[in-house]
């Protein structure tokens, strides 16, 4: 078998690649979609046996937010898919590993994405960095405390046209996790809502949050005695744009119950309420699953808590630039020649970056090999962070 791997320049190719993305996929929703109109040009790479496009892997240029605030220029890869043919022949394998040394001739520093399954990508050094939670919110006893934050105005909009609206107010997204969300990203949103069987309602808070909603068996709402709707986006920039879109959701007449898709597994929404019980955070699962292509920028960019440095030797086989040893502190980071308090992966080191998962847990599991009793306490107090990270975006 000779298979050819190459960026895919022509419509035709990438179409047949975003085909094949869906077939691999199965349960996807949606087929009928000009796959060039949500696609960045040049970064979909193709696996073609005989010139028949058999395998591919996408992603989209933006920006993650670090702890700190920093943006880093980053990668989100997506669409990637083989023909149930062509399973088990190491094509995706070559994929994803020649994707990584594009990511790396581009400058980009870091990439992530989200695993439909959960045991291919650790061996491609990518580890999970944030994870997500479902809410269920009983709104007949989900009275806000009355120290909640009043909020601003809200406003409806149109569900159909709200790509520049909703686009520049998460533009300015600034949590930890937080990614980009590319033109590309926002087209296919708008073809979900649009082929969707029930209405889809967009609220905007001033210019700093919004909510989109929709609800549940429509056929029955009438007689329903759990009447449902789902907040499939909820961003909000501040405390204030929160609390003001909290407010409008549990006033909607007719509702009995507000399930949220995806929330930051520490949503401060349980403790904003009176009665406790009105509102459940679980099934957490993983989010973002990261991967450093500079390890030394990567760890740069980021902000660390107070205390004595430590220094990481990290292994990186498939991007070996990467591997080394680096001093991180307060003051900075530097690649040494100096002893390792701590010998990582990096895919352990992406789980860490973020400060969603502790050093101690990784240790514990023997995912970290330590050479000082104290290191891993030092690990923990550099890479702390106030909030979870967390993303809030699928891709």
């Amino acid at each position: 078998m000779s298979i050819d791997i190459r960026t895919l320049t022509s419509p035709d190719e990438v179409d047949a690649a975003f085909r094949v993305f869906l077939r691999a996929m199965v349960g996807l929703p949606f087929r009928d979609i000009d796959a060039v109109g949500i696609t960045e040009p040049g970064r979909y790479l193709g696996a073609l046996d005989d010139g028949v496009v058999v395998a591919g892997a996408d992603s989209y240029a933006g920006w993650l937010v670090a702890p700190g605030g920093s943006r880093l220029p980053h990668a989100a890869v997506t669409h990637v898919g083989v023909l149930p043919t062509h399973r088990r022949r190491g094509i995706v394998s070559d994929l994803l590993t020649r994707q990584l040394k594009d990511f790396a001739e581009r400058g980009e520093i870091v990439a992530s994405l989200r695993a439909s399954e959960a045991v291919i990508y650790e061996r491609f050094g990518y580890g999970v960095a944030t994870c997500a939670a479902f809410g269920r919110v009983t709104v007949s006893r989900a009275g806000l405390r009355p120290g909640v934050p009043g909020g601003g105005s809200v406003r409806l909009v149109d569900a159909a046209a709200t790509t520049d609206l909703l686009g520049g107010i998460h533009q300015r997204a600034a949590w930890t996790g937080a990614v980009h969300r590319p033109e590309g990203w926002w087209r296919l949103d708008e073809l979900r809502r649009a082929a969707s069987p029930t209405p889809h309602y967009v609220v905007v808070h001033g210019d700093d949050g919004y909510a989109v909603y929709h609800p549940e068996n429509t056929e029955s709402w009438f007689t329903s005695s759990e009447r449902t709707v789902t907040v499939t986006d909820f961003v909000a920039l501040n405390d204030r744009a929160r609390a003001g879109l909290w407010r409008h959701l549990l006033s909607l007449d007719l509702v009995d119950v507000l399930e949220f898709t995806s929330l930051a597994v520490d949503d401060p929404l349980p403790l904003a309420v009176l009665d406790r019980r009105a509102v459940t955070i679980g099934g957490v699962h993983d989010e973002t699953w990261l991967r450093l292509i500079d390890v030394e920028e990567a760890l740069r960019a980021r902000a660390y808590g107070s205390g004595e440095p430590v220094v990481l030797r990290v292994e990186d086989p498939l991007l070996p630039a990467n591997t080394g040893s680096y001093e991180v502190g307060p003051a900075g980071v530097a690649r040494t020649s100096a002893a390792a308090d701590l010998d990582v992966d990096v895919s352990t080191l992406a789980a860490a970056y973020l400060g969603g998962t502790r050093w101690r847990h990784l240790a514990a599991t023997g995912r970290v090999r330590a050479h000082r009793p104290d290191a891993v306490h030092r690990a923990d107090t550099l890479f702390a962070v106030d909030t979870q990270p967390f993303s809030g975006t699928v891709f």
